[in-house]
Formats: C-alpha cells, structure tokens, sequence
C-alpha cells in the first residue's frame, strides 16, 4: 500500500462511473475512501469489491461533504487526492503518481491537476475549459473544504503550490449525455448559486481565498468572481458568453462546444441573475 498518498471519492449512485475511475487508480496501490450520500444502486457493492473503505453521509453540499470526508475519514497517509466519482486519472498522471514520492515535496503542500472536460462525447478544448486547473491533491490535516462556497466546491491549502501541467484527469458525466439531466442539475445549481450571491451581499458570506490575478488558479478565480459580482446582472451573462466564444475561442469547439458554452456562460448564468432579483424581491417583502 503508498505511504505516500490515499485517494478520496465522493459518490450518489455512481455505479455508471465508478468502475471506470477505481479501474484507472488500482495500479497505483493507494487507499481508497468512498464517502457515498445514499446510493440505492450497486456504488457500494463496487466500491467494496474493488477494496476502499466506504462511509455514507447526508449530503448538504459539496463544500460539506468534503469537509465531513477530510476530518472523519481514517487516513494514515500524509497526501489525499480528492476526486469526483465522474472523473478518471488518465495513463500520464498515474505515472506521475507512481513516481511521487514525499520527500520529494517537503516545501510543498498543495497540487494543481490539469483537467480535461467532456461534453457529450466531445472534448472541449477552448473557450477557457482547456487547460484548466483543479486543486485535488494536498497534504491531509494541511488543505481543508471551504465551506464558504455554498455550491463552487473547492479545497484551500495554505503555504506553496505547485501545478502539474502534464497528466491529466478526465471529467465526462454520462448522465449529461441526456441533455435534460444536465439542465435539471444546473437548475438545482443555480438556487444554490443565487441564495450565496445574494448572502454575499448581506454580508453574511465572504470569499476565503484572497483574490489576485498574478496568483495560483484559484485566486485568479477568486479575482475573476469579484469582478462578476460588480458587473450589472442580465448584462453580465451575455458579456460571458461573448468573452468565451470569441475571446477565449470557444467557436472553435464546433456545434456540441458551442451548445456548451451557450448553456453554461448565458443560460446558467442568466437563470442565477432571475432567481437573485427572485431572493431579493422576496426579501422586500418580508420587510414590509
């Protein structure tokens, strides 16, 4: 068993996906934690049959969920990789993971994947999803779940970072196949997504990582967001959109990629700003 790293998966009937991502990590000899919230299909029967450690927890939200995963779970590692059940290590990475060793990174405490995402089969290259950089690999009891997301999961580590440009993980949900799953998710998305903004601006919620456009990806995210935040609602989404399809190429990416980036840039977003004005009309009233 790795000395050096276990992996940790959240799952909710998954069994779809987890067979082709626990199939992409068992070379690597590391061990394995499932966190499920509830699966009524076969997700944990496979889980166990492929050797991890399973625990169930009532899902509230990501951010939640991982922070139940990093401080209840038995790991004896000092580096967790933490993934999602729809994603899998691709061949180059899990080579970098072979040859991963501690001692090699004792200033270090964080790692940035590159991710590769698909959309109904396709591969979308532009429009500022490739390359794309995720922090899923730190040193346990060090990185933590922010819990002030209430939908945009992410995990925070103080002290250096390094990323890993080479090697990636691959992300293709099949259920999004169905184009129906993928709006009903995002509409679930979206509550989540306008009840924080609105939060944001009562004061209630407030950004952890300090935003800075020269910094890691993640507070060039931070940057980007409180930028978003002080752009007009409505015009905002169709700025997005323009700014994806033309200046970040996403034309490029063909009929399916445009599909993509229109859903995700303009249809999302548009449906967040509806549902903020929806929050904070209903908070008038309450007022009065």
């Amino acid at each position: 068993m790795s000395p050096h790293f276990s992996f940790i998966i959240l799952t909710f009937n998954e069994e779809m996906h987890l067979p082709r991502l626990l199939g992409s990590i068992t070379d690597l000899n590391a061990a394995v934690f499932v966190l499920d919230s509830g699966s009524t299909d076969q997700t944990l029967h496979i889980a166990q049959q492929y050797g991890a450690q399973t625990a169930q927890n009532t899902f509230v939200n990501h951010p939640q969920q991982w922070h139940h995963a990093l401080t209840t779970l038995p790991v004896q590692t000092p580096w967790v990789i933490c993934l999602d059940a729809d994603q899998v290590v691709s061949d180059e990475l899990k080579q970098k993971l072979a040859m991963f060793r501690d001692a090699d990174y004792q200033n270090i405490n964080g790692i940035y994947f590159n991710r590769k995402y698909i959309f109904k089969g396709q591969w979308i290259k532009h429009g500022g999803y490739y390359p794309f950089y995720l922090l899923k690999m730190f040193r346990y009891n060090v990185g933590y779940s922010d819990l002030n997301e209430n939908m945009d999961h992410r995990m925070i580590v103080p002290g250096n970072t390094v990323v890993w440009n080479d090697g990636v993980i691959v992300e293709e949900n099949f259920k999004e196949n169905n184009i129906s799953f993928w709006l009903n998710k995002h509409n679930r998305y979206s509550d989540l997504v306008a009840q924080e903004e609105v939060e944001r601006m009562q004061l209630i919620r407030q950004q952890t990582i300090k935003p800075n456009l020269f910094g890691s990806p993640d507070e060039r995210t931070a940057w980007r967001k409180q930028l978003w935040w002080k752009t007009p609602r409505y015009v905002r989404p169709l700025l997005y959109l323009t700014h994806r399809m033309i200046f970040q190429l996403g034309v490029l990416d063909g009929r399916t990629g445009i599909i993509f980036h229109f859903l995700h840039s303009f249809w999302f977003r548009l449906v967040v700003d509806i549902k903020i004005d929806e929050l904070l009309k209903q908070r008038d009233n309450v007022k009065k």
